[in-house]
């Protein structure tokens, strides 16, 4: 498929006004994308859970204007106006306007608010982003006929143009982006589910650890730009297709063992690559390393089998299956909350992705 498919076919934007809600998970990458391409192309396949709790519930109100030949919109975060906000929204527009040709006959009123903190090293802008885009595709789908499928995977595509890995928050409650030879319709263009789940999976938890909210030292943006000179980048994106090849299985037989062992060598193999570029740079904090070990002295002693994932930052996802839940909480109060900023930690668990209301 190119990109020649989201191309909208000509319709009659015979819609005034209206309004239209969409809340939108963000989620958490267990094989990791690190490092893009022009146009948000990522230079490795990716699968990640599609989180549920922590989302992005966005407001889009349209009315007919007059002017065509630009963009009008106002944003506002958690009920105030943000214009340093819309620099990157003018920007995401400009970038879909070819796919969604109605963009410039209307205004937009864009409200968004998050269901977690600002700054609490989970992807807002992934669930923003997926957010703001399932808004827009809904306005097409009342525009013209669109299946579910090609409403589905165009809003992936949409979102990709915003934020890389807000394509993977469409569905759930797994999605691989990214084309991997071993994935039946995979695509760097948008993110496709994972189906085959094992039972062990089955609303697995995600906690997330609040060890330092303050803002990266490094963007994720710079970090991608870093792995196009990287000298381990190529060994880099041949393991990861070797490895979501293995997540896969784990997934789909139910092999924890497996699951922990591949999705803990990911999340440091992420941050191994970030202090190896050029320049390198650092996003763990002491802290980090304190609750890893201590996570690994608990799975060794208690035989529960509870994981860890890192995002590019400090803050640690930790991943477990919902029986071992009151066990793990036990740990979390009494042992990981010591190592969290003001003792915060987010529970959250695997979802289904975006709904409109």
């Amino acid at each position: 498929m190119t990109v020649d498919h989201f191309l909208s076919k000509s319709y009659d934007c015979s819609l005034d006004e209206g309004k239209i809600i969409c809340e939108a998970p963000s989620n958490i990458a267990l094989v990791k994308y690190w490092g893009k391409f022009a146009n948000q192309m990522p230079a490795n396949p990716s699968i990640s859970f599609t989180l549920n709790n922590c989302k992005s519930i966005t407001s889009l109100a349209f009315e007919k204007k007059s002017n065509l030949t630009d963009f009008s919109f106002d944003f506002y975060f958690e009920g105030e106006k943000k214009p340093a906000f819309e620099g990157k929204i003018q920007t995401f527009f400009n970038r879909i306007s070819p796919y969604l040709p109605f963009l410039k006959n209307y205004h937009f009123t864009i409200k968004s608010e998050n269901t977690f903190p600002h700054s609490s090293g989970i992807a807002s802008s992934a669930s923003a982003m997926s957010a703001l885009s399932g808004c827009l595709m809904q306005l097409e789908r009342q525009l013209t006929n669109l299946s579910e499928t090609d409403f589905l995977n165009k809003t992936s595509f949409l979102s990709r143009l915003g934020s890389g890995s807000a394509c993977r928050s469409i569905a759930g409650p797994a999605m691989i982006w990214g084309q991997h030879a071993n994935t039946p319709h995979s695509s760097d263009l948008y993110a496709v589910t994972f189906d085959h789940l094992h039972d062990n999976f089955q609303n697995f938890q995600d906690t997330i650890l609040l060890v330092d909210k303050g803002e990266k030292q490094v963007s994720s943006t710079v970090g991608h730009e870093l792995m196009n000179n990287h000298p381990f980048a190529q060994n880099r994106f041949k393991q990861a297709h070797q490895n979501l090849d293995e997540m896969k299985l784990a997934l789909s037989s139910g092999d924890l063992e497996k699951f922990i062992h591949f999705t803990e060598s990911e999340a440091l193999t992420l941050h191994g690559m970030m202090m190896t570029s050029s320049p390198y740079f650092m996003l763990m904090k002491p802290n980090t390393l304190s609750i890893i070990n201590e996570i690994w002295h608990y799975r060794q002693t208690e035989n529960v089998p509870l994981s860890f994932t890192l995002d590019a930052g400090a803050n640690v996802h930790l991943l477990y299956p919902d029986k071992d839940k009151n066990k793990v909480f036990e740990f979390i109060i009494n042992r990981l909350s010591l190592y969290c900023q003001n003792n915060q930690y987010i529970c959250d668990h695997i979802g289904q992705g975006l709904t409109i209301k």
